[in-house]
């Protein structure tokens, strides 16, 4: 969410920015929010007069009082009731003005760092760097849930008819492997400096409108009927909301924090087969990171936390890719954006495993998390980026170090986590 003054001082800054974002539809805000600002503005001086004019009044009506002037006491007494009821009206007026404020302000994106390419969509996103040789191997790579069937691995049916589609039961070495990238992407960031964190998996509504935006919380969040509460669709969300409404010294900063936790969302929609099997699911697990920063660092971190991810997948010899998103494909709150994608030998391209995310203050503004330095409190910056979400790290993993008898290569890293295993044997 933008500072209302920014807004106020630089409408052309926000207007373009709005344009840049292909958000056109959102122009007219921009001048809604100037003209509810005036307005709030004129009633707070206006209820400030009747404060002061009224306590100013106040003081005179005792004194009438001691000279026995009782009449022009009660008309002061008047006076002071008129402007008490008009006071009660503004200040009725201005919580109006300035909630219609906010609900716009939660909806006109965040300005974008200069750096992001400008496009309309994720097709128009930027590859920067590749990370490894990309290897289509000369025996057909079967489709991962195929894989996983293998092993004796993965168990859909079961699955749908328990919870419906979207969900697995994965089971054995597949089950193992699982548990085992996600222990070695903990371990793996906290050798790099980060606390590991379990966080809650169920935030109350006021930190969920602190992350996200309402479009994001619509088509992601599940809500608990009959309380206050949404299950997460990223640790993400109870970690930066963990700072809700503190403010925190700048001495302690900044706070690296790596969490785990299991992920719940909708997905809505119909997707192609390949997003199928453990794809595109309504639960999974993941290994997160968190920064909360002075805003001077938060572009050194952003390119930590990207890094952080290659690094990871590059142990585990699999080569991957990243992009940067264009200013179409930025979620409104988000300054810069780049996303990790992973080679597939089977479809001989990449995909997403990861996204990392610079939201500048925005989560700050709307979750009260201010810094303390030295007397002088400001907002501080926010990031996050995916360690690891094993379904699709299971994805890349299993084409990867598939090898031409059925068999999967455990590299190295991974060996102390699966119990010494150099190779992962087929059951059928």
């Amino acid at each position: 969410m933008l500072d209302i003054k920014f807004l106020r001082d630089n409408p052309d800054v926000v207007r373009q920015n709005i344009k840049n974002k292909f958000q056109d539809n959102k122009l007219h805000l921009v001048d809604e929010v100037i003209e509810l600002d005036a307005q709030n503005r004129a009633i707070m001086q206006e209820a400030d007069g009747l404060r002061g004019n009224r306590n100013k009044l106040s003081k005179q009506i005792g004194g009438l009082m001691a000279q026995g002037k009782r009449e022009e006491a009660e008309e002061v007494k008047a006076e002071v009731a008129k402007q008490s009821a008009r006071l009660a009206e503004c200040e009725k007026l201005e919580a109006e003005l300035a909630e219609k404020i906010k609900n716009i302000m939660m909806i006109i994106p965040n300005i974008i760092d200069p750096s992001v390419p400008i496009g309309k969509d994720d097709s128009e996103n930027v590859e920067i760097q590749k990370y490894g040789e990309p290897v289509v191997p000369d025996f057909e790579v079967p489709y991962h849930t195929d894989i996983m069937e293998r092993f004796c691995g993965i168990d859909l049916d079961s699955a749908r008819r328990v919870a419906g589609n979207g969900f697995y039961y994965l089971m054995g070495d597949i089950a193992r492997l699982h548990s085992a990238v996600i222990s070695y992407a903990r371990d793996f960031m906290i050798e790099r400096g980060f606390t590991y964190v379990i966080p809650p998996f169920m935030i109350r509504s006021d930190v969920v409108t602190g992350v996200m935006s309402f479009a994001e919380m619509e088509a992601m969040m599940y809500k608990i009927e009959g309380e206050d509460l949404y299950l997460i669709g990223t640790s993400e969300h109870s970690m930066i909301g963990k700072f809700i409404d503190q403010i925190v010294p700048e001495a302690e900063l900044p706070y690296t924090l790596t969490s785990y936790s299991p992920c719940f969302r909708k997905e809505k929609g119909a997707h192609g087969l390949e997003e199928r099997g453990v794809y595109r699911i309504h639960q999974f697990e993941k290994q997160e990171m968190v920064v909360v920063c002075k805003p001077e660092d938060s572009m050194f971190w952003y390119d930590k936390l990207w890094q952080n991810t290659v690094d990871l997948f590059r142990s585990l010899d699999i080569p991957v890719r990243t992009l940067e998103c264009c200013s179409g494909d930025l979620a409104d709150l988000k300054v810069k954006s780049c996303d990790v994608e992973a080679w597939s030998p089977r479809q001989k391209k990449y995909f997403e495993v990861g996204s990392c995310s610079n939201l500048g203050d925005a989560q700050a503004r709307r979750l009260k998390i201010r810094v303390n330095g030295n007397g002088k409190k400001y907002l501080a910056h926010t990031l996050n980026n995916t360690v690891v979400a094993p379904p699709r790290m299971l994805i890349a993993f299993l084409e990867n170090n598939l090898q031409a008898d059925g068999t999967v290569k455990i590299p190295e890293a991974l060996r102390p986590y699966m119990g010494g295993k150099e190779l992962l044997v087929p059951k059928k």
